[in-house]
């Protein structure tokens, strides 16, 4: 394929993936990790097939005829969200490795977290029971968090003897809950239950869990509410939050202009008006 060619956008086929689900209800694609019997513990095969994934489905949602998932909700089957690393599976295997290897692990589930920013579409986790190590991370590097009410983090790293910087921890919790809690969080590696998750910023939403469904269905609804509003406006402010994470001021506001003139340019920004006057709701392109 030469840089002349056409993008492919054929609609993203209904995945196979051997260690995940994956479905597209209302515009929503819902993402289930499936070992419920493991806390749904992530393989290196997870890693390799969710950051396949996340990378396919940013650029599938271009497609011109509108056709495909608008925001994506990540769950776990059962009743947890996410424990991690497999014990078993990963762990065990990463003490016969040399420092080459133990680098190609830690920079494949680098990979993962970065490839969830780059995608554009807004991530909502829904978080049961408990979001551990890797898990954690990955709930961290979504856009939104709903949080059963019985739910805990754990970014247990250096419980286990590793650093607390993992996978873009120590980038992504600061920024969201302020260098001295995230300090906190990250060195004692201690359980940060859901009421405590609310009121630091890293929880969006609580919701009563009265059953693991009660979380996903929050979930669900909140990233339907996302999918149903403007795509281009919502994919910009994506961009334009993880990209201004790392300017100055100056910089900040520059790049916020441009990308405002941008989206003036939109048939949305037009509709909007329209539909203001003749008091009706949008219809978003």
């Amino acid at each position: 394929m030469t840089d002349k060619d056409p993008p492919d956008f054929r609609p993203l086929p209904k995945p196979t993936p051997r260690s995940f689900r994956y479905e597209e209800r209302e515009r929503v694609g819902i993402v289930t990790l499936s070992r419920p019997d493991r806390f749904n513990a992530l393989t290196f095969e997870v890693y390799r097939e969710l950051t396949d994934f996340f990378l396919e489905i940013d650029r599938r949602s271009l497609d011109p005829s509108g056709e495909g998932a608008r925001s994506i909700v990540l769950q776990g089957e059962g009743k947890a969200f996410c424990s991690g690393g497999d014990v078993e599976d990963i762990i065990g295997h990463l003490f016969d490795r040399d420092m080459e290897g133990l680098l190609r692990f830690t920079r494949m589930t680098g990979e993962l977290i970065h490839s969830m920013r780059q995608c554009k579409l807004p991530i909502v986790a829904s978080v049961k029971r408990v979001a551990a190590g890797a898990g954690a991370v990955m709930a961290l590097a979504s856009d939104m968090r709903v949080m059963g009410r019985k739910a805990f983090f754990a970014f247990l790293f250096p419980q286990v003897g590793l650093c607390g910087a993992d996978m873009g921890a120590a980038y992504l919790l600061p920024r969201i809950v302020g260098l001295g809690v995230a300090s906190e969080v990250l060195m004692t590696g201690e359980r940060i239950y859901a009421e405590r998750c609310s009121q630091i910023g890293l929880a969006n939403q609580l919701v009563d869990d009265a059953t693991p469904d009660d979380v996903d269905a929050a979930a669900f609804t909140l990233a339907k509410t996302l999918a149903d509003g403007p795509h281009f406006a919502l994919r910009m402010t994506k961009t334009m939050l993880t990209r201004e994470l790392d300017m100055n001021l100056s910089a900040a506001m520059e790049a916020e202009a441009q990308a405002q003139a941008i989206c003036m340019q939109h048939p949305d920004f037009r509709e909007a008006n329209a539909a203001w006057e003749a008091k009706r709701p949008p219809r978003w392109k």
